[in-house]
């Protein structure tokens, strides 16, 4: 079994906790603003049926073998999201629960060697198709909490925050980073363990749990009860309360996918 298995039943559960809460909402709370600047939750499930349509468009392209672009451009996108967000809510949650099949559909059937095709979105370069899949748990998951409607960042998967936290780190730029070092907390078998990413700029090291660090990155929490150390100290002499204050991230995920991923499915992934 390859990584899409696994991908695809997350998917399955990601996307029917997304619905249990879509399907809660009413026509005053769709049309109320979401977490997102300038959007309402209505923007925000638009946008996720559509994101949907887009990725079938990529799994087709993968299972035929004939070039389906996710989007025809960035403006008809946009069009169809603004277009959509204004549905009343019994509207919004039947066409988020059927493009979601319609992806569904598509995914289960690309042949074992189409996920080898490098596809595409709106932003260069390809990747291989096996990584939609990432693409579209990302969405879920990320604009779940976006949808201000009781999931929170805490409420995230462990395999979700894991792969997340690998994929931002690895696409991390550089040369905007706004911190020295990022230090991961994590508890296994009742032992702590660090996973440690260095060289990511100049500014302090901030350490924390994962899903408070991937919160943080995202752009999705305050970052609260993450701990700041000068740059330099290896986290052996903290600071002082408020000494050193927790800087603003630098851009999330500047690239549409990390670096020299491989183009057959792996095992696992990260």
């Amino acid at each position: 079994m390859d990584v899409t298995q696994t991908l695809r039943a997350e998917l399955a559960d990601s996307t029917a906790r997304l619905l249990t809460t879509a399907t809660g909402l009413s026509d005053a709370d769709v049309a109320a603003p979401s977490r997102l600047s300038g959007w309402t939750r209505g923007h925000l499930l638009s946008h996720l049926a559509r994101n949907a349509d887009g990725l079938t468009n990529l799994a087709t392209w993968a299972g035929t073998g004939v070039r389906t672009p996710q989007y025809p451009d960035r403006e008809t996108r946009e069009r169809q999201i603004e277009a959509g967000a204004v549905r009343p809510a019994k509207e919004q949650v039947a066409d988020l629960e059927e493009s979601a099949a319609r992806l569904t559909e598509a995914v289960a059937a690309v042949p074992a060697g189409g996920w080898t095709t490098m596809v595409g979105g709106l932003r260069p370069p390809d990747y291989p198709a096996w990584y939609l899949l990432v693409h579209r748990l990302r969405e879920v998951e990320v604009h779940h909490v976006d949808l201000g409607a009781g999931y929170e960042c805490a409420d995230w998967p462990e395999a979700f925050v894991r792969r997340e936290l690998h994929d931002t780190m690895v696409c991390w730029p550089r040369e905007l980073g706004t911190v020295s070092e990022i230090v991961v907390e994590e508890v296994k078998d009742g032992d702590e363990h660090h996973q440690v990413w260095r060289g990511l700029g100049s500014g302090p090291m901030v350490q924390g749990d994962a899903w408070t660090l991937l919160g943080w990155l995202t752009g999705r929490s305050p970052g609260a009860g993450l701990r700041v150390m000068p740059e330099g100290t290896g986290g052996d002499r903290p600071a002082a309360a408020g000494a050193v204050p927790l800087p603003v991230p630098p851009p999330w995920l500047t690239m549409p996918a990390p670096p020299h991923l491989p183009t057959t499915p792996p095992e696992e992934y990260p």
